[in-house]
């Protein structure tokens, strides 16, 4: 019998939980209905005793409020307990490709997760084969976070770069989707292939940018859920 959406996200969650995280560590905490699970994950095996000391980093109020909910001890970057380093961040990831780059931000959150996930000793991606993709920027935006008054410089200027950026909508409410940090989100679909460290650095060279959602500089170990049950892990070639 093969698992479910739901199932595969649960069990990819916890199998990195369980594979990465040991009592004493600082952990980044992630954003999304897939990190949820390792959040939960990581919730239960404290209040069962299996893990201790743990102290986390949350990369959206999101995350944030699951975490106050299981009674995860939560700290921030600029905490002296945490002092700007954490051991390990278990994020997900909305496409992955073959040199594991990755594309994030669908839930909003690219910033804070791109914070924690570049000051972590280990980067811990859970995901789903519907995730992999042969080249990045074609199924899924690029996700690039702006000042709002840049919203057309930058517009144009993604536009000069072979982009196609549209103001991310909010739903359920009128306007723009606004993030945590108060700026807007443009994603940008790239139809043609383009090198994506390379495209990394150009994006946040423009004025107005405040990050985006390329992850191309962490050497994640990416684990893949299956609906058979199992977990495939990928590594840096």
């Amino acid at each position: 019998m093969s698992l479910d959406t739901t199932a595969v996200k649960e069990l990819v969650g916890q199998h990195a939980v369980d594979e990465l995280v040991r009592s004493g560590m600082k952990v980044g905490l992630g954003t999304g209905s897939t990190a949820v699970w390792a959040v939960r994950r990581l919730g239960r095996l404290l209040q069962e005793g299996s893990l201790r000391d743990i102290l986390a980093v949350a990369t959206s109020s999101q995350t944030e409020m699951e975490c106050q909910k299981l009674g995860i001890p939560l700290r921030n970057m600029n905490d002296p307990e945490i002092d700007g380093r954490i051991d390990v961040v278990i994020d997900g990831a909305d496409e992955v490709d073959p040199q594991l780059n990755l594309t994030k931000g669908g839930g909003g959150a690219l910033l804070r997760e791109k914070v924690v996930a570049y000051a972590a000793g280990r980067v811990g991606i859970i995901t789903d084969p519907s995730k992999i993709a042969d080249r990045l920027g074609l199924n899924f935006p690029v996700p690039v976070e702006v000042v709002p008054m840049a919203r057309l410089p930058v517009t144009r200027s993604l536009e000069a770069i072979g982009g196609k950026p549209e103001v991310r909508m909010a739903q359920r409410k009128m306007g723009a989707v606004i993030t945590d940090n108060g700026n807007i989100l443009l994603d940008v679909t790239f139809p043609e292939p383009f090198d994506p460290p390379l495209m990394e650095r150009r994006i946040n060279e423009i004025p107005g940018v405040v990050e985006n959602g390329l992850f191309c500089g962490i050497e994640p170990v990416v684990y893949v859920g299956k609906e058979s049950g199992e977990v495939e892990t990928r590594t840096a070639r």
